[in-house]
């Protein structure tokens, strides 16, 4: 019957604590208000709602060998392992915060063995202590001992521990957006660094041909000691370029590898920067879409949505503070009769923390938890418009490479034909060596711009893609 009662307050309380826990002190959370053009400057075409961040990243790099690089740094990529742990810890404290809105139930027993002296400091005959050994034993459920949360404490703190989960969610889909551009920007860098490789190789190796040919015309009195000098300076040019492109490809080989999380060495090559397919077109589809699609601007909502919610949790400091501790068990010489009616005890013990004076300590944690979550929405504002300057440099940028790139392949033409016919009039002995080769140095310039040329565009479509918040599918 006594166990029924206590059962039945029990209840009584529990039904009591939920309805208090209605009332939550602290603002809630609304987005703030943000300014969102119309349209991305550097954009062709009318605002659209189909993106080129809507594509998985092997959708847009299509070149096998950089598709298993970027598997495998997103398998092993240090930085990414980083923020995935952080990921798994922000879920742990989840838990913990979480666990102190629900009462916590513990058991515990114990066994006391002791002997009385019959000449201590009282005397006790075996009249009334036969034996002079005594065993007690012990054993108790808590039945009750958590907090109600009447002003919503808790309940903002679980609100603000979830939240950061969340944003270190995002953050890992950003580390992994960031990733796969990183990747994919270097491994276009060393095709580049390829491609003047071989433009250079194949400049020395016509540069060697004509300073065979001034050598002879030289020894046969039909070109001057100037005319040999001239050659062997673009054959000694040429020759200077190679060990330092080497010791280009050679880092930036490495620099992939580090992005791996593997030792130095070689990387497999692919197709060449002229056979890399992209998508024909680039949209970057609406402004507006960019706020539920880039990570790190979700991670700063989130951020922000953590920061307005630890304003509750310390405003709820000027209330009062209800716990609630209950215990039943039993207490007996005997084992065996532990769990006994007679031998049964129980104890329910509400307690009341309420703040009289903290010296402003409370006042000053509210304008704490005020003052930072300024600090995150001033960020979260920040992130929102540095992502549509990106978007946009990204844009003008693709735009303009673009145009750049097609008007560098007609001056390369012309230089190259420029070349041919300079070398043919100096052969012919109506032109000098001079022309020829200040023709044959600017063909070789022209050749290495057009291929960094063409790098560049490509790095614009990688930089659009991050921009727009694509890469973490």
């Amino acid at each position: 019957m006594l166990t029924m009662r206590i059962r039945v307050r029990i209840s009584l309380l529990t039904l009591a604590a939920i309805w208090l826990t209605g009332c939550t002190v602290g603002p809630s959370y609304r987005r703030p208000a943000v300014q969102v053009p119309g349209s991305y400057r550097g954009s062709l075409s009318a605002a659209e709602s189909a993106s080129l961040s809507d594509l998985k990243w092997w959708e847009v790099f299509t070149d096998p060998s950089l598709q298993e690089l970027i598997r495998t740094a997103l398998a092993q990529n240090y930085d990414l392992r980083q923020a995935v742990a952080r990921v798994e810890a922000a879920r742990a404290v989840v838990g913990i915060v979480r666990a102190d809105q629900y009462p916590n139930v513990a058991a515990g027993g114990g066994v006391a063995i002791n002997r009385s002296s019959r000449n201590g400091a009282m005397y006790l005959p075996p009249s009334i202590m036969p034996n002079q050994n005594r065993t007690f034993g012990s054993a108790a459920v808590d039945l009750l001992s958590f907090e109600l949360d009447i002003w919503g404490r808790l309940r903002r703190a679980t609100e603000a521990a979830r939240a950061s989960l969340l944003a270190a969610e995002e953050n890992r889909k950003a580390v992994v957006t960031t990733l796969v551009s990183d990747v994919a920007a270097a491994y276009f860098s060393l095709r580049e660094l390829d491609g003047e490789l071989d433009i250079a190789k194949r400049t020395l190796a016509t540069r060697r041909n004509s300073l065979n040919l001034v050598q002879s015309r030289e020894r046969h009195g039909l070109a001057t000691l100037l005319d040999l000098r001239q050659a062997e300076e673009l054959v000694y040019a040429a020759e200077q370029v190679l060990p330092t492109t080497e010791q280009r490809i050679a880092q930036t080989e490495n620099q992939i590898h580090l992005l791996l999380g593997e030792n130095p060495g070689a990387v497999a090559r692919g197709r060449g920067l002229t056979e890399q397919r992209m998508p024909p077109r680039v949209p970057a589809g609406l402004p507006s879409a960019l706020l539920e699609r880039r990570p790190d601007i979700r991670a700063a909502e989130q951020t922000l949505i953590a920061a307005n919610a630890e304003i509750g949790v310390a405003r709820a400091a000027y209330f009062p503070r209800i716990s609630l501790t209950g215990l039943l068990g039993g207490q007996s010489t005997q084992l065996r009769s532990l769990f006994s009616a007679p031998n049964s005890t129980w104890n329910f013990s509400p307690q009341v923390n309420v703040p009289i004076f903290t010296a402003g300590r409370i006042g000053s944690s509210i304008k704490l938890a005020e003052a930072s979550r300024a600090g995150a929405l001033a960020q979260y504002q920040k992130v929102i418009q540095t992502s549509f300057a990106e978007v946009s440099d990204a844009l003008i940028a693709h735009q303009k490479l673009r145009e750049s790139r097609e008007k560098q392949e007609l001056l390369l033409a012309a230089l190259q034909d420029r070349t041919r016919l300079a070398y043919v009039r100096f052969n012919g002995g109506v032109d000098t060596l001079l022309n020829a080769l200040d023709a044959d140095r600017s063909q070789f310039q022209a050749q290495l711009t057009l291929e960094q040329i063409r790098r560049d565009e490509l790095l614009s479509v990688v930089q659009l893609y991050k921009a727009l918040g694509g890469g973490w599918q």
